[in-house]
């Protein structure tokens, strides 16, 4: 908040990068004292505020804009409320704490859709009186900042998806097919290849009495998560650990003749996230690093043809 940072009485910023690339103190004291320190992001935009890549006005809202209308939104603090929120537009829904945002904007709007949608017919509609325009709507996706996984096991590569394509690419490796390994070889969640020690969660989980369990890098792989007979098996140089421990940036260039993984990589690194490993454990991500995870394999699953996102279907 532009505001609030410039009225502080004194600022520490942090930086100047996110994750590896962060986590020392680029400059602190006041606003100015943050423009005046060349490192820091931060004053580099109160500087000279962000700049939208859409350099136009805001996309008027008249009576020919397509809509969908909630009509009589009654659950919990909603008092039979009517609102319209126009179709090809960015809707922000504000309110103060126990208005009703998220009653409106989840459980009437996106629980009804979501159903609606996939049946292609009305049904019984649930905390409203009825939802009219959701013809003109293909798909509904919900992006919000829960974990995208909650055991070690879970990193970018699997919940985005390429990592099956990585493991084929392991398995079409001339060692690999000389020991009849297929692809389930290369896989860190079952099978003969992962560490049998942790259990292809490159951790290991310490309970401490008293206190919170302690999670330390497996001594057995050294959080590769394979096993030495996995990793004795190279593509284009690296192991399947050594590709797992690579950053989004780095293996760009790794997975630049594959387009099937190439596009999933490069759409991460346009959401800002080339600074995470492939093998980053998803418990380890903030709120906002999984949502940025979540509109990649959304956008992912879309075509983009002619510059225009088609729907996934």
């Amino acid at each position: 908040d532009d505001d609030t940072i410039r009225r502080a009485s004194h600022i520490i910023d942090i930086g100047p990068g996110a994750g590896v690339r962060g986590g020392r103190v680029v400059a602190q004291g006041t606003a100015q004292d943050l423009i005046a320190a060349p490192e820091s992001v931060t004053g580099r935009y109160l500087a000279r505020p962000l700049a939208h890549p859409v350099h136009g006005a805001r996309r008027a809202v008249d009576a020919d804009t397509p809509m969908l209308r909630i009509k009589t939104a009654h659950l919990h603090n909603l008092g039979n409320v009517n609102a319209s929120l126009p179709v090809g537009r960015l809707t922000v829904v504000t309110g103060v704490s126990g208005s009703g945002k998220s009653t409106l904007a989840r459980e009437v709007l996106l629980d009804n859709l979501s159903r609606v949608v996939s049946a292609r017919e009305p049904g019984q509609w649930v905390g409203c009186a009825r939802i009219e325009g959701w013809e003109a709507i293909d798909r509904v996706l919900e992006v919000d900042q829960t974990p995208i996984g909650k055991t070690p096991r879970s990193c970018p590569a699997t919940y985005v998806g390429f990592w099956d394509d990585v493991r084929k690419q392991f398995a079409d490796t001339r060692e690999a097919r000389m020991r009849g390994w297929g692809a389930a070889r290369f896989s860190f969640n079952t099978g003969d290849g992962r560490c049998p020690i942790c259990e292809g969660q490159g951790m290991r989980t310490i309970e401490m009495s008293f206190l919170p369990d302690v999670k330390v890098p497996c001594d057995a792989c050294n959080g590769a998560r394979f096993n030495a007979d996995t990793l004795s098996v190279q593509m284009r140089g690296k192991n399947a650990g050594e590709v797992l421990s690579l950053e989004v940036d780095d293996a760009l260039a790794y997975f630049a003749a594959h387009p099937k993984i190439h596009r999933p990589l490069q759409l991460m690194q346009d959401v800002g996230l080339g600074y995470l490993t492939l093998g980053q454990p998803s418990p380890t991500l903030s709120g906002g690093e999984a949502q940025r995870i979540k509109l990649v394999t959304e956008l992912a699953k879309a075509r983009l043809t002619d510059g225009l996102i088609r729907s996934g279907r």
